[in-house]
């Protein structure tokens, strides 16, 4: 079991991008129109904000506002599918027998936002990149705690997935729209806890039945959890079972 602590949040979608916005959504969970939008990014100057991808673009949005200009903190970057866009415009260029941009290459490997958030905000600590499962999100946030056990005062965690191009509708189910979440992390035993944080323990059980899957992904699930004072919940991942549950 692991005990986590919420400083901060941050969340963007098309059309979602403020706190109400996402209390709104949280009181009726629905599928938000995807027209390819992206967040404005207005913390990076405008030519470095003009190279993102639109995932990355989201990480920055989400990220940005959670860490303080000369403030180091460990960074967890997570995403199930990554770079989709990218990745198949290069396979296109190979279809089509056209040589690869090493660039475009470079940054469609699945370690590169977390390297662009170090370079653009001078990030020297820890990063880490994970790809799972349906439950990457908790995945995720089992590292978080790795850091904050190390001795971390505090933990960036971003998990952020893009609509992908309607050639993967078949593979890829799990992403009913673009959305980025950032948790800032905390130990839920530190001294410097505000009686506002939002304070839950995570603990992993074996399954063996057959749970229905989580009808939203994880991150977002729990996002409306956290919006709407939900106590508990449950996500049920092939043998893992995940439970949830508020402590403040």
């Amino acid at each position: 079991m692991i005990h986590l602590r919420i400083e901060q949040w941050r969340a963007w979608a098309p059309g979602l991008d403020t706190s109400s916005a996402w209390q709104t959504w949280a009181q009726a969970p629905h599928v938000v129109p995807d027209q390819q939008e992206q967040p404005e990014c207005l913390s990076l100057p405008p030519m470095q904000r003009r190279r993102l991808s639109r995932l990355a673009r989201m990480t920055m949005e989400v990220a940005s506002p959670l860490c303080g200009e000369d403030e180091q903190l460990p960074f967890v970057f997570a995403s199930r599918h990554g770079e989709t866009t990218r990745t198949f415009a290069l396979l296109g260029d190979v279809t089509d027998e056209q040589p690869l941009s090493p660039t475009q290459f470079g940054l469609s490997v699945h370690n590169a936002i977390a390297g662009q958030w170090s370079i653009l905000r001078g990030q020297r600590g820890e990063s880490v990149a994970i790809a799972g499962e349906a439950d990457t999100f908790e995945h995720a946030l089992v590292e978080a705690s790795t850091h904050l056990a190390a001795g971390a005062a505090s933990v960036l965690v971003v998990i952020a997935e893009e609509m992908p191009p309607s050639a993967y509708t078949q593979w890829i189910d799990d992403v009913p729209f673009s959305y980025a979440l950032a948790l800032r992390l905390g130990s839920a035993a530190s001294s410097e806890s505000s009686s506002t944080d939002a304070c839950w323990e995570l603990q992993l059980e074996r399954h063996d039945s057959h749970g229905a899957p989580c009808a939203w992904p994880h991150a977002l699930d729990f996002l409306r959890a956290l919006q709407t004072d939900q106590t508990s919940l449950e996500h049920v991942w092939k043998t893992r079972r995940w439970k949830w549950q508020r402590t403040r």
